[in-house]
C-alpha cells in the first residue's frame, strides 16, 4: 500500500497529462492508419460531448444543440479554408467563437423560458441544421455538402496528414481544452456550476446570477463543439450535414451519460467507448440509435453516474484499503473554545410595516422588525406564522406588496436575490441544501463566492488574481469550519453528511463572508446536545463579533439563552416584540406559541421554585 500511498500524493492532473501525452506518440509507436484516425475522431466527439458535460453534468442544464454548436464551427472553418484562411490556429478561434455566439442566441430564449424549453429548442435547433444548410446551399453546399477545402496550414507550414502532423495538432488541442475544462471545474466558478445544479435558490443565496450562470455553462460547452468541428472540417477536408444529425446528436448525449457527465474526464470515457465500440459494427449506421438507445440505458440506469463514479468508487475504496480516507476523520478537534472570531461590519436590518400575500391567503400583515448590530434577535412563532417566509422577502425570493426593507441604508425589497446576497446578506436553510460531488471545505468556500471577484479567464489561467483570492477562500473556509468544530472533515463529501453536521455546514458557509446581517432558519433542528451547545457558542461568538444575528428557531429554550431581542410572529402578524424576560411571561405568546394559559405559567413557576428549594435543603 505505500507504492498506492505515493501514488495518490502527486496531483490529480499529473496522469491524465501523462495518458494524453502517450495517446501523442502513438503514431511514433507503430499505430495504423486506421487507428490513428479513429483516435481522431475519438478525441474530436470528446470535445463535443465535454460541452454537454458542462452545461448538463455540471450546470444541470440538459441541452442537445452541440452537434448544430459543431457544424457551425465545421462549416465556419470549411469557408474560412476556401477563401484562403488556412491557418488551423485562425480557423480554431474564430469556429469556436462563432460556436459559443451560436449557442449565446440560442440559449437565451430557452433559458428565459425556463424548465424543459432549453432542451426543446437546442433539440429542434438540430433537426433544422440539414434545412438551414440547404436554404444557403450556394454558399454551404447544400445537402451534397461542401467540397474545396485546402489542407491546414500552422504558421505558414503544411500540416501533412501522411506525416500525422495533423494527428498532432487535433490531439494537442484536445489536451488544451481539457486542462482548460478541469482549471475551470475545480475553481470557485466549477463550485457555483454545481451549487446552481443543486438549486437556484441556494446559488442565488450565495450571490450566484442564476440566468447569466446557466447562459454562461450552456455558452462555453458550444466553444469545444466549434474547435471540434474546425478539425473535422480538416480531417478529409469535406464536410457533409448528414455528420450533424439526431444519430450524432444520441451519440453525443450517450457517451455523456456512459462517461460520467459530472466528470471532467468521463468526455474522454464516453467518446471512446462510442467511437471505437459501436462504430466498428459493419452493420451499425443501419441500428444506430438502437445501440444508442441500449448504451443511454446502461449509463443512465444501470451505472447511475456513468463509468466516471464508479472510478471514483473504486479509488475511494483503495483509499480506505491503505489508510488515507478517514484519516482526518480520526484526529477530532474536539476542543470546547471556538478560536477567536474576526469583528464583523453587522448593519441594521429594518422591516418597515411588510405585507405579503399568494392569492387570498395573507402570509404577512404589517410587519415590523428592527435587528441590530451585535446582537441576537429572534423570531419565533406558531408554524405557518410567516416567519420564513419573512427571511424571503429580506432575500428577495418574494416581493413584498408593501413596506419597505433596509440593510444599513440600502433599500433590498427591489433587488433580485442575488444582489441582496452581494448587499451583504446570508442565511441557513430550513432543509440543508448541499452540493453534489463536492467536498466540506469546498461548499463552504461557496459562500464566498459573492466576494472577492475573480474572472472565469483568470481562473483558467491560474492568474495571480486567481491564485490570491483561492488562498482566502480556503483560509475561511477552514476557519469557518473551525467554528463549528467540523475541521477534521474538511476533505469529506459534503452531502454524504449526517443532517445535524449538514446544518452545521451551512452555517459555516453563511457566516464565511463575513456577512452584514446573517439569518439562521431553524439551525437547531436535528442537532444533538453536543452540537446545539457547539451552535450556541458560534451565535455568541458572531454576536460579540459585531454581527447582525436573525434567528428563526422552535427551541424555546435556546431562544430565551441567545436573544438579545424577541420577535413574535402569529397569522402574519407581530403579536410580540420585546426581551427574552418580557416574551417568556407574556400572556399572548404563551397562549399562541406555547399552548400554555398564565395560570399554568404561574404553576410550573411555583413548582420549580419549590423543587430547586428541596434540592438546596438536599445538599
Amino acid at each position: 500500500m505505500s507504492v498506492w500511498r505515493s501514488l495518490r500524493a502527486a496531483p490529480s492532473w499529473i496522469y491524465p497529462l501523462a495518458l494524453g501525452i502517450v495517446v501523442l506518440l502513438l503514431p511514433a509507436l507503430g499505430l495504423s492508419f486506421a487507428m490513428t484516425r479513429q483516435v481522431q475522431l475519438a478525441c474530436i466527439m470528446a470535445l463535443v460531448v465535454s460541452g454537454l458535460s458542462l452545461s448538463l453534468g455540471y450546470a444541470g442544464e440538459l441541452a442537445l444543440g452541440q452537434p448544430a454548436m459543431y457544424a457551425a464551427g465545421a462549416y465556419t472553418a470549411g469557408l474560412m479554408s476556401i477563401a484562403g484562411y488556412t491557418d488551423i490556429v485562425v480557423q480554431l478561434v474564430v469556429s469556436g467563437l462563432v460556436a459559443l455566439a451560436v449557442g449565446i442566441v440560442t440559449g437565451i430564449p430557452g433559458l428565459r423560458l425556463g424548465s424543459w424549453s432549453l432542451a426543446m429548442t437546442s433539440f429542434f435547433l438540430v433537426l433544422l441544421v440539414p434545412d438551414v444548410i440547404a436554404v444557403f446551399g450556394d454558399t454551404t453546399g447544400g445537402r451534397n455538402g461542401l467540397s474545396g477545402i485546402e489542407p491546414a496550414t500552422l504558421f505558414g507550414h503544411v500540416l501533412d496528414a501522411a506525416n500525422n502532423e495533423f494527428y498532432l495538432v487535433i490531439v494537442v488541442v484536445t489536451i488544451a481544452w481539457f486542462a482548460v475544462m478541469r482549471n475551470l471545474v475545480v475553481s470557485r466558478h466549477g463550485i457555483a456550476f454545481r451549487t446552481l445544479k443543486q438549486s437556484p435558490v441556494l446559488a442565488s443565496s450565495v450571490g450566484v446570477s442564476v440566468f447569466r450562470m446557466k447562459l454562461l455553462g450552456y455558452a462555453i460547452g458550444a466553444f469545444p463543439a466549434g474547435l471540434a468541428g474546425a478539425l473535422f472540417a480538416n480531417i478529409d477536408m469535406f464536410v457533409s450535414p448528414e455528420a450533424f444529425g439526431f444519430t450524432f446528436a444520441t451519440a453525443v448525449l450517450a457517451a455523456c451519460i456512459l462517461g460520467g457527465a459530472a466528470s471532467v474526464y468521463g468526455a474522454l470515457i464516453g467518446a471512446a467507448i462510442m467511437q471505437f465500440g459501436p462504430n466498428q459494427a459493419s452493420d451499425f449506421q443501419q441500428y444506430a440509435l438502437v445501440f444508442y438507445g441500449g448504451f443511454l440505458i446502461v449509463g443512465g440506469v444501470l451505472l447511475s453516474g456513468g463509468l466516471g463514479k464508479l472510478a471514483k468508487a473504486g479509488l475511494s475504496k483503495l483509499d480506505r484499503a491503505a489508510g488515507l480516507s478517514g484519516a482526518r476523520a480520526a484526529e477530532r478537534e474536539a476542543n470546547a473554545i471556538l478560536p477567536q472570531m474576526d469583528p464583523m461590519e453587522g448593519q441594521p436590518l429594518a422591516i418597515e410595516g411588510i405585507s405579503k400575500a399568494f392569492g387570498g391567503n395573507q402570509a404577512l400583515s404589517d410587519v415590523r422588525l428592527c435587528a441590530q448590530p451585535g446582537q441576537v434577535t429572534a423570531l419565533i412563532g406558531p408554524n405557518g406564522s410567516g416567519k420564513t417566509t419573512t427571511l424571503n422577502m429580506i432575500c428577495g425570493f418574494y416581493k413584498p406588496d408593501s413596506g419597505r426593507i433596509l440593510v444599513g441604508d440600502t433599500a433590498v425589497q427591489g433587488l433580485a436575490p442575488d444582489q441582496v446576497a452581494r448587499v451583504g446578506v446570508a442565511r441557513t436553510f430550513q432543509t440543508p441544501n448541499i452540493p453534489e460531488h463536492v467536498t466540506v471545505l469546498e461548499a463552504v468556500a461557496s459562500g464566498r463566492y459573492s466576494t472577492d471577484r475573480v474572472s472565469m479567464f483568470a481562473a483558467v489561467l491560474r492568474l495571480p488574481r486567481f491564485r490570491k483570492v483561492r488562498s482566502a477562500d480556503l483560509t475561511e473556509a477552514k476557519r469557518a469550519l473551525e467554528m463549528v468544530g467540523m475541521a477534521h472533515l474538511a476533505d469529506e463529501t459534503a452531502s454524504t453528511l449526517p443532517l445535524g453536521m449538514r446544518r452545521l455546514l451551512e452555517v459555516a458557509r453563511s457566516m464565511v463572508a463575513k456577512p452584514r446581517v446573517l439569518l439562521l432558519d431553524e439551525v437547531a433542528s436535528g442537532l444533538d446536545e453536543n452540537e446545539v451547545e457547539r451552535l450556541a457558542d458560534v451565535i455568541r461568538g458572531l454576536r460579540d463579533a459585531g454581527a447582525t444575528v436573525v434567528l428563526v428557531e422552535h427551541n424555546f429554550q435556546l431562544v430565551l439563552e441567545l436573544a438579545d431581542r424577541i420577535v413574535v410572529l402569529a397569522q402574519g402578524t407581530v403579536i410580540a416584540d420585546g426581551s427574552p424576560t418580557e416574551i417568556e411571561h407574556d400572556p399572548r405568546v404563551l397562549s399562541e406559541y406555547l399552548g400554555v394559559t398564565v395560570e399554568e405559567s404561574c404553576s410550573r413557576t411555583i413548582a420549580d421554585e419549590e423543587s430547586a428549594l428541596a434540592e438546596e435543603v438536599k445538599s
